[in-house]
């Protein structure tokens, strides 16, 4: 799996989720809007750690700027 994240969203993803976990926790929100809360910081931890974000992926977005997850263009023998 390639990276399609670079650092600084990763991070923002990061601080975005534990917020969301502190509301939670703190019971800030509750009921519903908890658990679909709950999930979407799942969801945003998940693709910080690997730095991959399919919707990404299927829009073509790339915020990683290492070379080596490029995709390098095919050559032909």
């Amino acid at each position: 799996m390639k990276h399609n994240m670079g650092k600084a969203d990763r991070i923002i993803r990061f601080i975005v989720a534990v917020g969301l976990l502190y509301l939670i926790l703190t019971k800030a929100v509750s009921g519903v809007l908890a658990m679909v809360l709950g999930i979407l910081a799942i969801m945003l931890l998940a693709t910080s750690a690997f730095g991959y974000c399919p919707p990404y992926s299927m829009l073509g977005i790339k915020t990683c700027k290492c070379e080596d997850h490029e995709e390098k263009p095919a050559t032909s023998s």
